[in-house]
C-alpha cells in the first residue's frame, strides 16, 4: 500500500505525479526544482540560491513525512552545467554530514523543467 505525501511548503506538482510517495517504509520524493512554494517564483539568481531553494523544498517533503536529511539514503542530482558541480556541492554539503551522507549521483543533462539549472530527488527510509 502506498501513501501520498503532499505539502503546501513545497511546490505543487505540475503534471500527473505526486510530491512524494511512501511505500514499505521508504519515501520516494519527486525531483524538486527551485520554485518558491509561497510565490511560485523560480529562484535562479545564483546557483547557490537555486540549490538552497531546492534543498528547502526537499526538506519540506521530508518534514511532512516526519523524516529529516539524516534519513535520506540516495540523492539524484541533475544539472544543466557540470561546471557548477563545486558550487552545488558546497550548498549540498550544508545539509548532509559527510560521514553519513547518502549515496548519490550528479549528472549533466541536456535540459531541465522550466529552464532551471538543478533538480534533485531523494529516497529516504524510516528506521
Amino acid at each position: 500500500m502506498k501513501k501520498i505525501i503532499q505539502t503546501d511548503k513545497a511546490p505543487a506538482p505540475v503534471g500527473p505525479y505526486n510530491q512524494a510517495i511512501i511505500h514499505n517504509d521508504t519515501l520516494y520524493a519527486s525531483g524538486q526544482i527551485a520554485l518558491d512554494p509561497a510565490t511560485g517564483d523560480l529562484i535562479t539568481d545564483t546557483i547557490e540560491n537555486e540549490t538552497r531553494r531546492v534543498m528547502k523544498n526537499i526538506e519540506a517533503l521530508l518534514a511532512e513525512a516526519d523524516l529529516t536529511f539524516a534519513d535520506v539514503l540516495k540523492c539524484s542530482i541533475f544539472v544543466s552545467d557540470i561546471g557548477n558541480y563545486g558550487r552545488i556541492n558546497a550548498v549540498y554539503a550544508e545539509y548532509f554530514d559527510e560521514a553519513t551522507a547518502p549515496a548519490r549521483e550528479l549528472v549533466q543533462v541536456a535540459a531541465l523543467p522550466k529552464g532551471v539549472n538543478v533538480e534533485i530527488s531523494v529516497i529516504a527510509a524510516f528506521d
